[in-house]
């Protein structure tokens, strides 16, 4: 399955661009905030070639894809421009930002949703300051060349400047212009303003004393001036008017808010940064041992739920005002003691698949993915994920213990972002992976597994790990329901054994082969055989004597079991999901019981038409359960003409 077939499954498996509020990813995974959690369907997803496994992290539900994460995030942002990052989410303060009551999942969620899409550019650039680092003691570059200073200029410059990066992203995770977002932060680094700062003479505005603060490389007074600057960009707005927004608004803002994040936000921010940084480094440095034992067990619990999104601030205010940060290396030492579990699940296990599926994600966690060998392996036969915490609280105590640092942000956790810890502590950071990889492999060893439950599976291109089904599970109706017909709206019915059907036409116009579709996920069959229809009229009818399952929020789709087994995905036009509802009128709910003829949904067709591609798919998902699904008739077709026979 490429990456755009994934992206479409994931998106209507989630419950469909209606109910998507914004979508990012970080390294591995899709990170969605939707509108409502129970409308995406995790057994469809875990389905898809390319997700591994789903977790959910307070308000933010997470689809795991591994290394292709990018390619599938870029296909679907191409196939739903919609989701973009730059497209504008939904603004602070919302209704709908007021209904995740949890401030503690929203602040998680708030630190993730600004920090992710930037880490690329400060892992890429972190990365080549720890390789600078290395050149230089190895003594293949001279401090102080002009090839020193150019590379140096690589990794340093994006911290420097990582206020414009902050102001970008939160700027777009407040519902704020970004460009003034960038615009305040400018003001704060202008080279003529921090010389004044830094000048060690008495600075005022309009008489108020403002204090002397260093912007570059801060990251909690930008976040906090930006916040601001959303709520003085939509106060402005309301009030300007329309043929003077796009001059007064920013004009306004500007000078609201860059005096006010000089004379207040600033030193606030500052405190409050320095404060925070200050107790997380007591913590660990006087903790020490017994702080490594605890964080470092907790640690994979820590990623699971997103939670580690919220030192990101700290761990950069560290490593650009002291150089350091011993939080970073916790984060290490659980990939390796992960990685060490699954170890231990090969060199224990007698199946032949299992020691190949642990040995491989063994490896994969050491590059620094963890997610095949934790949600594949180890929390499928539970005990190896309790082995690797255990590794983890062993490396984790002896690392702090010694006082190990990270000296720069790189890369991710695994063997290629080791030249995040050389420095002075490099050979203790090195002993400390060590000796949670190996505990946690003995550790994991000695516990051993139930291997009577299913070995997981392995998709063709390595890269899919699924948990099978439990022995004697007996899978639900929603499992075996195809990726794009979303989570059920209504409880399925009890499995009703298939029989011989004929079905009939849902609309009047032309009927054509599915496989004449103009989409990969219909005309491949890949959701099912059927039939497709090239309306004349906007009227869609019930296809059968059933029950409607599920009527999709944007209205353009439509679920229907029928009284004789077959389950039947109704499909109006092609990318009409993008129209959010816009020309259709349902005219049934989920849980509806209808007779064939019946009128499901009404729409515009001639304004659909517009814009879209209107043939409309009528898909049996549950093909399977048949031996054959025979179109009956093409050509011109009204409703309740018989279109196909499903055979068992």
């Amino acid at each position: 399955m490429n990456p755009q077939e994934t992206a479409k499954q994931i998106v209507e498996s989630v419950g469909g661009i209606g109910n998507i509020n914004s979508v990012y990813h970080c390294i591995t995974r899709l990170r969605f905030d939707l509108k409502d959690q129970g409308k995406a369907d995790q057994a469809a997803l875990k389905q898809l070639d390319k997700v591994m496994g789903t977790n959910i992290a307070g308000d933010q539900f997470q689809v795991i894809v591994g290394s292709d994460v990018s390619k599938v995030y870029d296909a679907m942002t191409k196939e739903y421009p919609a989701l973009k990052a730059d497209a504008a989410p939904p603004a602070a303060g919302t209704a709908e930002d007021k209904k995740k009551g949890n401030p503690v999942s929203r602040l998680f969620d708030f630190i993730a949703g600004v920090f992710a899409p930037i880490l690329p550019a400060i892992a890429g650039a972190g990365l080549m300051k720890g390789l600078v680092a290395l050149f230089v003691s190895w003594g293949w570059m001279t401090a102080g060349t002009d090839t020193y200073l150019i590379i140096s200029a690589i990794g340093d410059g994006v911290f420097y400047f990582l206020p414009v990066l902050i102001a970008i992203s939160a700027s777009r995770k407040f519902g704020a212009n970004p460009y003034v977002g960038v615009a305040v932060v400018s003001a704060l680094l202008y080279p003529d303003l921090i010389a004044l700062l830094g000048s060690g003479e008495p600075v005022s505005f309009v008489g108020i004393p403002v204090t002397a603060v260093s912007y570059a490389s801060s990251v909690i007074p930008i976040l906090l001036a930006v916040w601001l600057m959303s709520y003085v960009e939509r106060g402005v707005n309301k009030i300007i008017p329309a043929s003077l927004k796009l001059l007064l608004v920013p004009l306004i803002t500007l000078l609201l808010v860059v005096p006010v994040t000089l004379i207040v936000i600033g030193p606030l921010g500052t405190f409050i940064g320095g404060g925070l940084s200050g107790g997380i480094n007591w913590l660990l440095a006087e903790g020490g041992l017994f702080a490594g034992l605890i964080l470092g067990g907790a640690m994979a619990l820590i990623v699971m739920t997103g939670m580690h999104y919220a030192l990101v601030p700290v761990i950069l205010s560290n490593l650009a005002t002291l150089g350091v940060d011993k939080f970073l290396p916790l984060t290490y030492i659980s990939n390796m003691g992960q990685a060490g579990a699954t170890f231990g699940v090969f060199l224990r296990a007698k199946d032949k698949k299992l020691k190949s599926v642990a040995l491989s994600t063994s490896v994969t966690a050491l590059m620094g993915v963890t997610e095949p060998a934790m949600y594949g392996v180890n929390m499928t036969y539970k005990k190896p994920f309790l082995a690797g915490m255990i590794g983890s609280a062993a490396g984790g105590a002896f690392a702090m213990a010694f006082g190990v640092n990270a000296y720069v942000l790189a890369g991710n956790g695994g063997i290629p972002g080791l030249p995040a810890l050389i420095g002075p502590t490099f050979v203790y950071a090195l002993e400390g992976l060590g000796i949670a990889f190996v505990v946690a492999a003995v550790v994991s060893f000695i516990l051993g597994i139930k291997e009577e439950i299913p070995v997981p599976e392995v998709s063709p291109d390595g890269k899919k790990i699924v948990a099978a089904p439990a022995s004697g599970a007996v899978s639900t109706e929603s499992e075996r329901l195809p990726a794009a017909s979303a989570a059920p709206a209504v409880e399925e019915p009890v499995k009703i054994p298939a029989r011989d059907e004929t079905i009939y036409a849902p609309m009047t116009g032309r009927a054509i082969p599915l496989t004449d579709v103009n989409d990969p996920t219909f005309g491949d069959e890949l959701m099912g055989k059927g039939i497709a229809f090239v309306p004349s009229e906007g009227i869609l009818a019930s296809p059968v004597d059933g029950t409607v399952m599920n009527v999709f929020k944007t209205k353009h789709a439509i679920v229907v079991h029928s009284v004789s087994g077959a389950e039947l995905l109704i499909h109006v036009g092609i990318n009409t999901v993008k129209l959010r509802g816009q020309y259709f009128e349902a005219q049934v709910q989920a849980g509806d019981v209808v007779k064939a003829g019946d009128p499901l949904l009404t729409f515009d067709l001639a304004r659909i038409a517009e814009e879209y591609d209107t043939t409309t798919a009528m898909v049996v998902t549950n093909t399977g359960d048949y031996a054959s699904v025979e179109a009956l008739e093409t050509g011109g077709v009204s409703i309740l003409k018989p279109v196909l026979k499903v055979t068992i």
